[in-house]
């Protein structure tokens, strides 16, 4: 990958796409103001970002195997089960980490049911409107598989292997340091400016993604980026 320079970055933002991205990632902004949404909320729609990639990551495993017939499409089943076991777990774990943060600070419902399917919702409770900013995530991260990954033939310079352990390093990089930032806030008491330097934090990532995206999109070759990553 080519350095992020202030040449990579209008490249990027050439692209209205990008600004799509840049634009979803911003929305949380609104529920700070409209909906009084506080960190715990904020890291909770965060986390449920983490389900919707890991539903376009299956999405991109079996794409990338439809092409290669139909053991291959068997093997992306198969795959897939491991990959939704393993991975759910990844983020069951990490999300009862957070939703005792949540706890902790006060501020969330307080109501939560230690299970999947209790930690989801506890999640989509701890902020009004909380439904409507995970769709739009949905929403981008659909866009972005049928244009780039589909329209655009990514799935013919990839494999099941490759897409599956994609979704990992994101959590690793990003989530950390949003658990970090979010274990800050919890100490000084949730200052307004911290709970908007987590979605600016969120934010830069995302145009680090759509740089990443945009060189790979003009150079047609070199490792594949995760497009369930710019947001």
């Amino acid at each position: 990958m080519r350095k992020l320079t202030p040449a990579a970055l209008a490249q990027a933002y050439r692209d209205p796409v990008s600004w799509l991205v840049l634009a979803v990632d911003l929305v949380p902004v609104v529920a700070i103001f409209q909906f009084g949404w506080g960190a715990a909320a904020l890291v909770m729609l965060y986390w449920l970002e983490n389900l919707v990639i890991g539903f376009i990551t299956l999405l991109r495993m079996v794409a990338a195997a439809a092409g290669t017939g139909v053991a291959a499409i068997i093997a992306a089943l198969a795959f897939g089960a491991f990959f939704t076991f393993h991975y759910g777990m990844f983020c069951f774990v990490h999300g009862i980490f957070l939703m005792a943060f949540a706890e902790i600070q006060g501020s969330a419902g307080g109501n939560f049911e230690i299970s999947p399917s209790g930690l989801i919702r506890y999640a989509l409770s701890t902020g009004d409107g909380m439904v409507w900013f995970l769709g739009a995530i949905l929403a981008l991260q659909l866009f972005l598989f049928v244009r780039d990954f589909l329209l655009r033939g990514e799935y013919r310079e990839t494999d099941l292997i490759s897409e599956m352990g994609k979704p990992y390093g994101r959590i690793v990089v990003l989530h950390f340091a949003l658990f970090a930032g979010f274990g800050l806030l919890i100490f000084l008491g949730e200052p307004l400016i911290g709970v908007l330097a987590l979605i600016l934090l969120r934010a830069a990532w995302g145009a680090l993604q759509s740089v990443r995206r945009q060189q790979e999109i003009t150079a047609h070759h070199g490792p594949k980026v995760d497009e369930a990553s710019p947001i």
